[in-house]
């Protein structure tokens, strides 16, 4: 038995924000609060949504607050405006931070819960108000998924795991994705790839044929787009087909949970501040081939999703080539290769290999068993 949950309604197609007020009205109610970052508000990213939503008559108040790797405040902060909004439902645009922070607020206004109370996996109570997300980068896969990741205290992340949390309405516009910088969007490509890598291989007892489906497909547009979207970052159809890729992968972890990847890149991020694509991109090789004595069939069956070219590889050696692969693409994308690269000293590796442990929810789908003595050898070989 298996189960399989994702967001109730998607809409894609490029332009498609500028429809946001008439598609959202029904759901959102006649009172919005916009989730998102300072950045995009100062870019003009939102303009044409916002003159959407005014003409259906929703009036929205923006909450701009958002930071990266998002810690607390920003979700006692937004709380608080959607309150003095008189919020009837919770709109975000913006990457995973924004999105992520928008199903908490909605969560929390709407049942009237504890966020303490809400981490973990089913600890979720509801219900919660209203929630339409709109991605800006295709890589976290968030509108598909019922995950919100939190920096709790100093370094910290915890995740909230609930259906609850998949929202009403996912819609994308790939014209929202034109902009981005060619790091930007590299990193968050790699992300959506490990989405898809790590749902596929999962030990999760959720594992299910949906989920594996959505991967390879995920990761065949992702693999065929991912350079043509950093060097040519105008193409729209190379833009389109990343977050369709994105969101494929979304589901598909939603439903068959990652693994130590993306347990050894949250202290990463959570201590150094690196992006979290791009913290997930530099642990990513040193994860698999730890893993190639108990994945290496599942990573030979998606090896030529990715790469196509991959098919010429004798299938005895097609996970290793799998892994080169995925390397040469990380560095034909300009991304840092090394943990010392990002400024991350050698003295810090026991830390991060200490705090990696903490992610008991992710380290449990990993196909092999990993130990404190295995995560200092991961981070050893990634510095």
């Amino acid at each position: 038995m298996f189960i399989f949950n994702t967001t109730r309604s998607i809409v894609s197609g490029p332009g498609a924000v500028a429809q946001l007020g008439d598609i959202g009205k029904s759901i959102l109610g006649p009172r919005a609060l916009l989730v998102t970052d300072i950045g995009l508000v100062r870019l003009g990213v939102l303009d044409t949504a916002l003159d959407s939503l005014k003409a259906a008559g929703i009036a929205v108040a923006i909450f701009d607050k958002v930071e990266a790797d998002p810690p607390e405040a920003n979700i006692f902060a937004g709380v608080e405006a959607a309150k003095a909004h008189g919020a009837t439902g919770i709109l975000a645009i913006g990457g995973g931070s924004p999105m992520d922070v928008a199903k908490v607020i909605a969560l929390l206004q709407g049942s009237g819960e504890s966020l303490a109370g809400a981490y973990g996996v089913g600890m979720a109570k509801g219900p919660r108000l209203p929630l339409v997300l709109v991605p800006t980068t295709a890589g976290t896969g968030s509108e598909v998924t019922p995950i919100a990741i939190i920096t709790t205290g100093e370094a910290e992340k915890k995740g909230i795991v609930s259906p609850l949390l998949l929202p009403d309405l996912a819609l994308l516009d790939a014209d929202l994705t034109l902009g981005l910088p060619a790091a930007v969007t590299a990193a968050t490509g790699i992300d959506a790839m490990v989405h898809a890598i790590e749902a596929y291989a999962s030990k999760s007892a959720n594992n299910n044929p949906i989920s594996r489906g959505l991967a390879k497909q995920a990761l065949k547009l992702l693999g065929a787009n991912i350079s043509e979207a950093c060097f040519n970052g105008t193409n729209r159809e190379a833009r389109a087909n990343m977050l369709l890729g994105s969101l494929l992968a979304g589901q598909a972890f939603a439903n068959s949970p990652v693994a130590a990847v993306h347990a050894l890149a949250y202290p990463i991020g959570g201590h150094y501040h690196v992006p979290h694509g791009l913290s997930n991109a530099l642990v990513l090789p040193h994860v698999l081939r730890f893993n190639l004595p108990d994945a290496s069939s599942r990573y030979s069956e998606i090896a030529t999703d990715a790469f196509p070219d991959l098919a010429t590889v004798p299938e005895s050696r097609r996970a290793e080539a799998f892994i080169e692969k995925l390397v040469a693409l990380s560095v034909a994308l300009k991304i840092p290769q090394r943990l010392r690269d990002v400024g991350i000293p050698e003295s810090a590796l026991p830390l991060l290999a200490n705090e990696s442990m903490k992610q008991t929810r992710l380290l449990v789908n990993n196909p092999r068993e990993l130990t404190l003595q295995h995560a200092q050898s991961i981070y050893a070989n990634a510095f």
